[in-house]
């Protein structure tokens, strides 16, 4: 009889416990995520995407409190093996107060989260991500994609680390107080400003994400932070040259720092905006080349709920492309016919999939956990501490 290994008593005990999880048994002859696996989405959504708000109102922009957590969402994300996901919370851009609205989302997910306590669980430490796997609950990460909510107050970086935030993106795809983003031309560096948030979130211990940033401001982030970085996001821009994929420079000096690379699910994979399941995995083994198996992970920049009319969906994404780019705020890479997600790589099945794919690929079954999520654990214990 082949033994059976507690996966996460091996995490805990640290380095002899990752050498048994090297040497442990294969799961090559299984099909999808092995059971028991953490799988974390460092940057995702959960929601029903068939379902609005009955109480949503017209305005610019979506905004975390739009999500629908129903049965489906729930029973989805179960069945894809998900064990946590970074989703974004509080202004990205728009017209609304950014300090007023971050503030209303987080409160609002804090009552989703107790609302559904036998399934939901915030996540403030590692060990919640792992407790979370032992409870057959889903960890929501409270996570930021912009710092317009700070001001000119970087102490408000504790305020929301107090209030939960665990992960704080310095910019979108424009320059901010902090930064340049993607897409902002002058690709200057951290600015003073963003040197002092920097610090701050260290401070806090919370995880700066360079996700969205220019290239010079987040080699210079990198390099100012006293902690790891994270870019949980992104593409390798020697596989596909767009502002939102990175280049290697970048992936290099997060991992050097001991940081945490996420790839995502979205069509910046390929240079026709239209990304396949082969083009994920692509990427993954690149990062994986270029930083090291310990550094690799998933932030597919997508949800779980599979979209039930893709027809209808297709208008209504075209007309969300055009209102970003007159806004101001969209990417190269975002094209009228463009999906936000990888079609053959998507629903409850997509984590999987991804793990078959690897598997084929010749992808160890230890690496193939790493990457689904015992890299991000690692990381957050460096970062949020156990």
């Amino acid at each position: 009889m082949t033994p059976t290994f507690n996966r996460r008593e091996l995490l805990a005990v640290g380095g002899a416990g990752a050498a048994l999880l090297a040497g442990g048994p294969s799961f090559a002859a299984e099909k999808g995520v092995p059971p028991g696996a953490i799988v974390v989405n460092a940057l995702g959504g959960l929601s029903n995407p068939n379902v609005e708000r009955p109480e949503k109102t017209e305005r610019s922009g979506w905004t975390s409190t739009d999500a629908v957590i129903d049965r489906r969402v729930i029973d989805d994300a179960r069945a894809s093996g998900l064990t946590a996901v970074n989703i974004t919370i509080g202004h990205v851009f728009g017209p609304n107060a950014p300090f007023e609205q971050t503030v209303r989302e987080i409160a609002h997910w804090d009552a989703v989260v107790r609302r559904h306590p036998a399934d939901l669980l915030k996540v403030l430490t590692a060990e919640d991500i792992l407790r979370a796997n032992r409870e057959n609950r889903i960890g929501i990460i409270y996570g930021f994609q912009n710092t317009t909510m700070l001001g000119e107050d970087a102490s408000r970086a504790d305020v929301f680390a107090n209030l939960g935030v665990r992960i704080v993106q310095l910019t979108y795809n424009p320059a901010n107080a902090v930064g340049d983003g993607s897409m902002a031309p002058e690709n200057r560096g951290l600015t003073p400003f963003g040197r002092e948030v920097v610090e701050r979130l260290n401070a806090n211990r919370v995880m700066v994400d360079l996700s969205h940033s220019g290239e010079k401001t987040c080699l210079e982030a990198a390099r100012a932070s006293k902690q790891p970085i994270s870019i949980n996001h992104t593409g390798c821009r020697a596989l596909t040259d767009l502002p939102r994929n990175k280049t290697d420079a970048e992936l290099r000096l997060v991992a050097e720092r001991g940081g945490f690379v996420g790839i995502y699910f979205m069509p910046f994979l390929n240079p026709t905006s239209k990304a396949t399941a082969d083009d994920v995995v692509a990427h993954i083994e690149y990062a994986v080349n270029v930083c090291g198996e310990d550094h690799v992970g998933i932030g597919t920049d997508g949800g779980i709920t599979t979209i039930d009319d893709l027809g209808a969906y297709r208008a209504k994404i075209a007309k969300e492309i055009a209102d970003r780019r007159a806004a101001g705020i969209g990417a190269k890479g975002e094209n009228p016919d463009t999906l936000p997600f990888v079609i053959d790589l998507r629903g409850p099945s997509q984590f999987h999939d991804l793990a078959d794919r690897l598997r084929r690929r010749g992808h160890s079954d230890a690496r193939i956990e790493k990457i689904l999520g015992l890299n991000f654990v690692a990381y957050a214990k460096a970062v949020w501490g156990a």
